[in-house]
């Protein structure tokens, strides 16, 4: 497995990635690829850069699976030289992936001292193949290739958390509570445990395959074994909390008539018969797909309640610092 990095620092200060390596494929229904692992060759950028901006395919198979960074380069400065992770995996319905729920997210959490990444997945419209294990199996692969680098990258790989909004909250949810299944570390060839998030927070997230499912997600996650029972419980993530899910901090609407509050009340009454500590904002007020909830990302005519659900980022932060204790 060989793996060479090039980089060519231009006078503009954007820095282009040129990745070349030979892979192994792993064999198996999901003919999935495996990146190659760090091999420690130290990778130079201009110092003046303020933030190491880069494009990772996580599969050379496969151009709609990408690993967006978005990293502090001041690690010179910052008094403890490594930094809590944040892994965002953006909303869409898993027909696509959100731009609102991407880059903003990821910028704000840079802004408050995390080194962050943006896993664009599979969805419908990127891949002919059906999607059902592959979101998560993706997210795997990210978190784990996120500890392979951070050293490099100034990461504290005991402090790595996920983000996920609407379907990628379902996308991130499904990391958090099935990261330990021994498939997974088996067809990706990873270290066990590599993949397991440290903290998970979870905005209006889709979460339940019963009553109150989203089931336009469900129909893009499983395509035509939509109706599936077994696949359809074991990805009703409610049911799939134990001892070994992490701290979750969640957030909805209880206008929201897209993805109903109840996924968030499920997840929440599961997490508390498992004693997972958890955080929870429900706010009265609020249609869904509200990102941060700033003008940034929305029309702020269209949303008068907007300074109230905005909260929900401090709030986000607080919490982190006590779970992650940084």
């Amino acid at each position: 497995m060989i793996r060479r990095l090039d980089i060519d620092a231009k006078a503009d200060g954007n820095v282009c990635l040129i990745l070349h390596h030979f892979a192994c494929f792993c064999k198996g229904f999901l003919d999935f690829c495996i990146p190659p692992v760090y091999n420690g060759n130290i990778v130079s950028v201009r110092k003046e850069a303020v933030m190491i901006h880069e494009k990772i395919k996580l599969f050379p198979d496969n151009d709609r699976v990408v690993l967006t960074t978005y990293l502090a380069n001041d690690h010179e400065h910052y008094s403890s030289h490594v930094r809590p992770g944040m892994l965002v995996f953006p909303g869409g319905g898993y027909s696509n992936t959100s731009c609102r729920e991407a880059e903003p997210i990821a910028l704000a959490y840079v802004a408050a001292g995390f080194q962050v990444f943006v896993l664009d997945y599979s969805v419908t419209n990127s891949t002919s193949k059906p999607n059902i294990f592959r979101p998560l199996m993706e997210a795997s692969m990210a978190m784990a290739y996120i500890r392979t680098h951070a050293e490099a990258w100034h990461v504290d790989p005991d402090k790595i958390a996920i983000v996920g909004f609407s379907a990628g909250g379902h996308a991130a949810a499904s990391l958090g509570t099935l990261w330990h299944e021994d498939y997974i570390t088996s067809r990706l060839c990873i270290p066990a445990g590599s993949n397991k998030p440290n903290a998970m927070i979870l905005g209006y997230p889709v979460i339940t395959s019963g009553n109150k499912a989203h089931r336009g997600s469900f129909k893009n996650l499983l395509g035509e074994k939509q109706d599936d029972p077994e696949l359809l419980a074991y990805f009703s993530l409610e049911k799939q909390v134990s001892s070994l899910t992490p701290p979750t901090f969640l957030w909805h609407t209880a206008a929201d008539t897209a993805v109903p509050v109840e996924n968030s009340l499920l997840f929440a009454t599961a997490l508390a018969a498992n004693q997972i500590p958890f955080e929870m904002h429900i706010y009265p007020e609020g249609r869904h797909g509200l990102s941060l909830c700033t003008p940034q990302v929305l029309n702020p005519q269209e949303c008068p309640y907007m300074n109230h659900v905005a909260a929900w980022y401090d709030c986000s932060l607080k919490w982190m610092r006590e779970v992650l204790m940084f």
